[in-house]
């Protein structure tokens, strides 16, 4: 089957929707959301079920604790907000109260990502992925499109246990179909190909299907994972990945060190040793600007994983022996830049200029009315 976008769509909207649909087929199913409701689409859950919706305030550790109770008192808690808040601000209630209880509780992660886009470094978090898969007993999904996260919602919500969702603010296309197989702890070929492997999560399928066409141009045939859950981790595929293709590149949305591609090397490694190469965002923080933007800017497109992939190509053909930081992205010289270290590309005297042109024009605009 060959995947072609027919809409463009934010995860968040298959996140909410589901909710719905899980609140209709079980009444235990209930929400908690701290202030962003409109924004993590929790919204929905709360018009139609309001006696059912919590809403806790900024306060995720102790919407997190609620949950943990609420979970362990036979209810279905979904806990939804930003993922920089919902992930790293209550990791401890996340691992004591939830996952070493093993309760019910399902988390929702938006805005993740570097697409957040203008929300800037402190909201787009990156380091979700490498905390929660080292968490015991928690289960990990990255959505590739909006009606993926539908499924993927549903599925966790009628699973028990430990469970986190992760989506997104920006529009991505819409490729996959109802009839897209979509099963907990099973990666999919989304494309056939012997002469690599790309496994990808989140918004990086599409940019690994677009990248694999580029590489067909060339008679490269890329196979294309996606890898939506990375705990449990569809080890068994990665295994006939590295077996069957030689070759393997990654690509997520987030840190390139503890994150999905780091799971899939361990697999690797264990199982059938192969070259691989990562794209990620390479140990930085994230920063301001258009969505479009910053995922060129932090390496996070197609072009980088088709750079990738010829690498890895020359390094399993001995054409590249080089010593490489884990960081290392694509071919020699053409790792992302990423975005500059606060105060370089925007000095704080421009940013005084700029608050004080600001309010220039705003007085002149009182003034005139």
């Amino acid at each position: 089957m060959k995947y072609e976008q027919y809409a463009a769509k934010a995860t968040r909207f298959g996140f909410g929707e589901a909710l719905v649909v899980l609140g209709e087929r079980n009444e235990n199913v209930v929400v908690l959301g701290g202030d962003i409701t409109g924004s993590v689409m929790t919204n929905y859950f709360k018009e139609r079920f309001p006696d059912r919706f919590f809403s806790i305030g900024i306060a995720e550790q102790n919407a997190t604790t609620i949950a943990a109770g609420l979970a362990l008192s036979g209810k279905v808690p979904f806990f939804a907000s930003y993922g920089a808040f919902c992930a790293l601000r209550n990791a401890d209630q996340l691992r004591i109260s939830v996952c070493y209880n093993e309760a019910n509780v399902k988390i929702g992660g938006g805005h993740s990502g570097i697409s957040v886009g203008p929300d800037g470094a402190t909201h787009q978090v990156l380091e979700d992925l490498a905390f929660l898969h080292a968490l015991p007993k928690m289960t990990l999904v990255v959505p590739c499109d909006y009606l993926e996260a539908r499924k993927a919602t549903i599925a966790l919500g009628e699973m028990d246990g430990p469970a986190y969702i992760r989506f997104g603010r920006e529009s991505t296309p819409c490729f996959t179909v109802e009839e897209t197989p979509f099963r907990l702890g099973k990666a999919e070929v989304f494309r056939e190909g012997n002469d690599v492997a790309i496994i990808a999560c989140g918004p990086m399928v599409w940019e690994a299907l677009v990248a694999a066409e580029d590489l067909a141009k060339e008679g490269i045939e890329a196979r294309v994972i996606n890898m939506h859950t990375i705990k449990p981790l569809d080890t068994e595929t990665v295994a006939r990945a590295a077996k069957e293709c030689g070759a393997i590149v990654t690509a997520e949305e987030a840190q390139i060190i503890g994150g999905m591609g780091s799971a899939v090397a361990q697999a690797v490694a264990k199982n059938h040793p192969v070259p691989i190469e990562f794209v990620g965002v390479t140990d930085t923080f994230g920063g301001s600007g258009a969505p479009s933007e910053l995922m060129e800017a932090f390496g996070l497109t197609h072009t980088y994983i088709y750079n990738s992939v010829k690498k890895v190509l020359m390094r399993r053909r001995g054409e590249w022996n080089e010593l490489q930081e884990i960081t290392s992205i694509g071919l020699n010289g053409q790792a992302p830049k990423n975005y500059p270290h606060p105060g370089e590309l925007f000095p704080i005297d421009q940013l005084l200029e700029a608050d004080r042109a600001a309010e220039a024009r705003a007085a002149g605009e009182s003034v005139a009315r």
